[in-house]
């Protein structure tokens, strides 16, 4: 699946499930201290994700820690992101040379609650969902949406250093294509590191969602 949302130039690795063979980098030991059992197997995976993709792009893939906000820490010339539902765990990564920020999510392609959906949409991304749902088809297009705004997160944070609202960022789908933009809108005004929209792509199979951005050097410098 992840190949189908990235560019070329982003490499990616995934898993359907947790092997037991997969262990953590002696580094990472102390961060996965304290998880609870289903927690650490989905955080080695993703973990062993990240360092497959990170061979990959030539990259020596030592342990790969947190930053104070969680995300994953890269090394100084990557950038990247890692996800992990049930079922699925995946990593992509890139060159600081080719891309300014990576984002990807995986979500269930679930029902998302009313409430939930009320929470993280504005009443425009509402009016659009619905109307995707009645048009039938299996993709649950409420959690894509959730999906999106994840993804979004995971490039805006590690720009800006900044919290970004769910309602913060509205989201278009087209029905017929596997593309979505997103419309930046934070309180604080357009952030000099970001474009104005984000582009990405979406691909949906075997009941999961998988989402992805990837900001391009040239895009993060506009």
């Amino acid at each position: 699946m992840i190949e189908e949302v990235v560019p070329g130039y982003v490499a990616g690795h995934e898993a359907y499930g947790d092997s037991e063979g997969i262990t953590l980098h002696p580094g990472e030991e102390a961060v996965a201290r304290g998880f609870a059992a289903s927690r650490r197997a989905a955080f080695t995976t993703g973990r062993y994700c990240a360092r497959r993709a990170l061979a990959d792009l030539g990259e020596t893939p030592g342990a790969i820690l947190r930053t104070p906000g969680g995300a994953p820490h890269w090394p100084a010339s990557v950038v990247g992101s890692i996800t992990h539902c049930d079922g699925y765990r995946a990593a992509a990564v890139a060159s600081r040379e080719r891309a300014a920020a990576v984002g990807i999510d995986a979500e269930p392609n679930r029902e998302v609650p009313e409430d939930v959906l009320e929470f993280i949409s504005t009443p425009q991304e509402r009016r659009l969902v619905g109307e995707l749902l009645a048009g039938g088809g299996e993709v649950r297009w409420d959690r894509l949406l959730f999906c999106v705004k994840e993804s979004v997160y995971k490039v805006w944070h590690p720009l800006t250093g900044l919290f970004l609202g769910f309602r913060e960022a509205e989201v278009g789908f087209a029905a017929d294509t596997a593309e979505f933009d997103v419309r930046l809108r934070p309180r604080g005004g357009r952030h000099q590191r970001l474009p104005e929209t984000l582009c990405g792509r979406w691909t949906s199979r075997d009941g999961l969602l998988l989402t992805a951005i990837t900001l391009s050097v040239t895009e993060g410098e506009s």
